[in-house]
């Protein structure tokens, strides 16, 4: 799975983690390992500028899914086929989002990813439109944020004890006990 980040935003952001965001919920989602994304993290008044040019609205907003128009509409954007499928763009305002971060007593990174799994379900046709729209796609976003949250914390805990495990090796001498010992 080919996911490119650029942050042209100027906020410093941990770039890793919002592809790790993008690549969970897509695996979660069943989405092809051939299939292509792109995120773009931007400044304000770049995001007003394609809020107004694409939905009529005024002002910055947090999230924008750009799905590839060139894909055949009968057959779902993440399916099988020969060749990698072309996703599309997910577009994120750190700037914007450092508010709601805020006001949701959650950090900036996890705002990130929130926003990252929503453009995700965008790109792969959900919406919220509608009351039970709504409904099925932020339950669906919450169980991935949830497991991605999970899966990360997990993974962060085996990382700690490796680290651990390795000075407790070293301080015996045993930092290359899983190495043979070569002779000359």
């Amino acid at each position: 799975m080919s996911i490119e980040i650029a942050n042209e935003s100027g906020v410093q952001v941990d770039e890793s983690s919002i592809v790790a965001a993008a690549r969970f919920a897509l695996d979660r989602m069943g989405v092809s390992p051939l299939a292509e994304l792109s995120v773009l993290l931007v400044e304000l008044d770049v995001m007003a500028d394609l809020h107004q040019r694409w939905m009529d609205l005024p002002g910055p907003t947090d999230v924008m899914a750009f799905p590839m128009d060139e894909l055949d509409s009968a057959r779902r954007p993440d399916a099988a086929g020969l060749g990698p499928a072309l996703l599309g763009d997910i577009v994120l305002c750190p700037d914007f989002a450092k508010d709601q971060a805020k006001k949701a007593g959650h950090s900036l990174i996890d705002e990130l990813h929130l926003l990252t799994v929503h453009g995700v379900l965008h790109l792969l046709g959900y919406d919220h439109a509608e009351p039970a729209e709504e409904r099925e796609m932020f339950t669906l976003q919450n169980r991935i944020l949830g497991d991605f949250r999970t899966a990360a914390a997990e993974a962060e805990r085996k990382s700690a004890q490796r680290e651990a495990d390795s000075k407790l090796l070293g301080a015996v001498g045993l930092e290359d006990a899983d190495r043979p010992e070569s002779t000359p």
